[in-house]
């Protein structure tokens, strides 16, 4: 089987996707510079089942380090790239724009770069529905040609998309971009919506809600994501954008009982302001997906949140200490 370096993949989907490629015979090799944007030990535990693969090798770095990621296609045959690492956060892009381009432009045409100098066959790219904006029109669909990303973040993530067709049209690397549509499950990040409420809510503290309660996103369950990239991975299409999502829209209300439900606690909700840089509302348009990439979600809020939940109380007084984990901005 071919070698894949997977970028960020000591992160929550880059975990899953790394198991996932061991499991059926790849070897991995995996660049992550274990920033502390939340608790390097979360990432190390996401990685605990690969550590025992001699298919996997762990290399700690940062894509910014042109000339460290250059010595890691140096000393391996690498036939393609899953680019996941990232600065994430949306709200946070907003006070350190700077930071955003330098990771996440600046790291991607490295990752390109070295992508062209290698002749790596396949380039798959992480991004992101946060560069539709809030153009209105929902289901969002690839083809829209009015993008006005809202955040530094979402901008960054567009970035990313421009220089993948750039270094396509010039050096001829096959590139796909996936925009993802708010991927949770087992993992995700400790700031993130899912997880942050479902803390809240189990501990008995205040949930802080933007707006009233009427925004929506389009949650995709990690497994369906993991489907999506791995085939974009074994496609090797020649250029593409596109959207992996579960192509329903669920309301922030409705998420919030759902939890409440599953945890068989009451949550303590306190409406806020809506946050700049946030969206209304996403929803993918996943018919190129199915086309292509022979895409098929099929796990929805429900039974997601039910598996979240379930994996969230397996962890015992992990997921209950607030002094592991960051508490929510």
């Amino acid at each position: 089987m071919e070698t894949v370096l997977v970028t960020g993949g000591a992160g929550f989907i880059g975990s899953h996707l790394v198991e996932r490629l061991l499991a059926r015979g790849n070897r991995v090799i995996c660049v992550d510079n274990f920033d502390p944007f939340y608790p390097p030990e979360i990432k190390r535990d996401n990685l605990q089942s690969c550590l025992a693969s001699e298919r996997f090798e762990l290399v700690q770095g940062d894509i910014r380090n042109e000339g460290h990621l250059a010595k890691v296609f140096a000393t391996h045959e690498i036939h393609g790239v899953v680019h996941l690492a990232a600065r994430a956060g949306v709200r946070p892009s907003i006070s350190n724009p700077a930071l955003y381009q330098h990771v996440n432009v600046g790291g991607t045409v490295n990752l390109l770069e070295l992508s062209r100098d290698c002749g790596i066959k396949n380039f798959v790219f992480g991004s992101s529905s946060s560069v539709y904006g809030a153009s209105g029109r929902i289901p969002s669909r690839e083809s829209e040609d009015s993008l006005r990303p809202v955040s530094p973040y979402a901008a960054s993530k567009q970035a990313g998309e421009l220089f993948c067709y750039t270094f396509h049209h010039l050096y001829h690397i096959p590139v796909t971009c996936l925009r993802f549509f708010t991927v949770y499950g087992p993992r995700q990040r400790p700031d993130m919506a899912i997880y942050k409420f479902t803390r809240l809510v189990d501990l008995g503290e205040p949930v802080p809600l933007y707006g009233d309660g009427s925004s929506g996103r389009d949650y995709t369950y990690i497994s369906d994501v993991v489907d999506g990239i791995v085939s974009a991975l074994d496609r090797k299409l020649d250029f593409e954008i596109i959207n992996l999502g579960y192509s329903e829209t669920t309301e922030l209300r409705l998420l919030v009982s759902l939890i409440e439900q599953n945890l068989g606690k009451k949550a303590d909700v306190r409406y806020l302001a809506p946050q700049p840089g946030d969206v209304p509302v996403t929803g993918a348009d996943i018919s190129k997906a199915q086309r292509l990439l022979g895409y098929r979600p099929n796990i929805g809020i429900r039974e997601g949140i039910e598996a979240f939940i379930r994996w969230y109380k397996g962890q015992g007084n992990l997921c209950g200490s607030l002094d592991h984990y960051p508490r929510p901005q």
